[in-house]
């Protein structure tokens, strides 16, 4: 193949590496596949693979397109930070102004050490601690989503005993279905977030009562991945019926956490237009007077993460071949928990890749569900090769574990054409340093 050939070739592989304008920091120079400035293959080599990559360029820009659509509407942004809880990654987004949303104490914590004011953090999640109460109002968080009667009892007993007014929302469950996979469903009666919508009146009123609570309004969420808008509409418009009825039975509501669960699009499926969700948001709730936030993880993170994986040993298979990879289900669970498939290039440039070999990914972990589906436009790979799993940037390092006794495996933020590891590889020996035993102890 002559010098112009090879040139054209990868400039075409260049153009189709990225198949949303937010992911062209994944480009090919000379056939190799790029983060930013810097070849993925020379991440590889300093910290050795499987491992985490992701884009601060993407970051901000994420940041940047949600809050133009959203912020003439009067809405902040807050980060959810279980998608993507390396405190660098929080770093860029506290920076640019952003909030966060937390689940836990330790969340708290990362959201803290990353630089975000406690002003602008909101505590969610059903199963909040005793301990992470007061921590919370020790912080002087922004509020806490309260999601159960027996919650805000738990939340005023602690209030009363600091001597504070804890600024608590009631977190509504719509049932409304959000169209998405049932394990990221979470506003449908049986599920176990939230408060009935019918019993929000009688506990509102009884909350805005006691004196240790300062209950500022209402919170939802109706689940992750949602690519049509129509869910969001349902449950918005269930918010402003609800919020008519409060204030016309005397009650202040000052504030409405819209929730998260933006999708990003893949597969065929194109993603939600930006530009309509704001819109939207105006249309349902933004003649309310209210103090408005949205609380998005995956449509932030998700596009600006890439998993970098060798192939370790190419195996024969009926109908297709396994490709046998070092990176697994304990480094990216979405394939196993959620039937996720995500969108995969190679590294090198593609050998014969419009004969549409069909393969299978698989990692080495002794499970079946070790495995992260079907491809088949990866062309003819071998021993050695490298492969970025796209899309990975939300629940991906931050739910992944040792299972099998492997590694903890780096993330790596590239930003421009310098890169640098932002949480280093866990590795067995560390691992077993955590287990050094206590002193045994009696029973009394």
């Amino acid at each position: 193949m002559t010098e112009s050939a090879i040139l054209a070739r990868d400039a075409m592989l260049g153009d189709t590496v990225c198949r949303d304008p937010s992911e062209e920091w994944l480009t090919r120079r000379k056939g190799a596949l790029c983060a930013e400035g810097v070849p993925l293959a020379r991440i590889a080599a300093a910290v050795g693979t499987p491992f985490y990559a992701y884009s601060a360029a993407t970051l901000r820009a994420g940041y940047g397109a949600l809050s133009a659509a959203v912020a003439p509407h009067g809405v902040s942004v807050c980060f959810a930070v279980k998608a993507n809880s390396n405190t660098h990654v929080l770093a860029e987004f506290a920076r640019l102004g952003a909030g966060m949303d937390i689940v836990s104490g330790g969340e708290m914590t990362r959201a803290l050490a990353a630089g975000t004011p406690a002003e602008r953090i909101i505590f969610s999640g059903v199963g909040k601690t005793g301990d992470e109460i007061r921590a919370a109002l020790k912080a002087g968080l922004h509020q806490i989503n309260v999601e159960s009667a027996a919650e805000l009892e738990a939340v005023a007993a602690i209030a009363r005993e600091m001597g504070l007014r804890a600024p608590v929302a009631l977190r509504v469950n719509p049932d409304v279905d959000a169209l998405t996979h049932a394990k990221i469903t979470t506003a449908r009666k049986d599920s176990k977030f939230g408060i009935a919508i019918a019993e929000i009146p009688a506990l509102y009123a009884a909350a805005a009562a006691r004196p240790e609570l300062r209950v500022v309004g209402l919170a939802l969420h109706i689940g992750s991945q949602i690519l049509d808008l129509t869910p969001f509409r349902l449950a918005w418009t269930a918010m402003a019926t609800l919020i008519h009825e409060l204030r016309a039975a005397g009650e202040k509501v000052e504030r409405l956490d819209l929730g998260g669960g933006l999708g990003i699009g893949g597969d065929g499926q194109p993603g939600p237009d930006i530009a309509e969700y704001g819109r939207l948001i105006g249309q349902t709730v933004g003649g309310l007077g209210l103090k408005l936030n949205v609380e998005p993880g995956r449509w932030l993170c998700g596009r600006a993460g890439v998993l970098v994986t060798q192939v370790l040993y190419v195996k024969p298979g009926d109908g297709a071949d396994f490709i046998i990879l070092d990176a697994a289900m304990n480094d990216l669970m979405r394939p196993a928990l959620y039937d996720a498939h995500h969108p995969v290039s190679p590294v090198h440039v593609p050998r014969g890749a419009t004969l549409r070999r069909a393969c299978r990914l698989v990692g080495p972990i002794c499970e079946s569900s070790d495995d992260f589906g079907a491809y088949h436009d990866l062309g003819s790979l071998l021993a050695g090769d490298l492969l970025a799993f796209r899309d990975a940037g939300a629940y991906g390092a931050t739910m992944s574990s040792t299972y099998n006794s492997r590694d903890l495996i780096p993330e790596v933020l590239v930003d421009g054409n310098q890169f640098r590891v932002i949480r280093r590889r866990v590795d067995i020996h560390e691992a077993l340093r955590l287990e050094q035993p206590g002193p045994w102890q009696g029973a009394d």
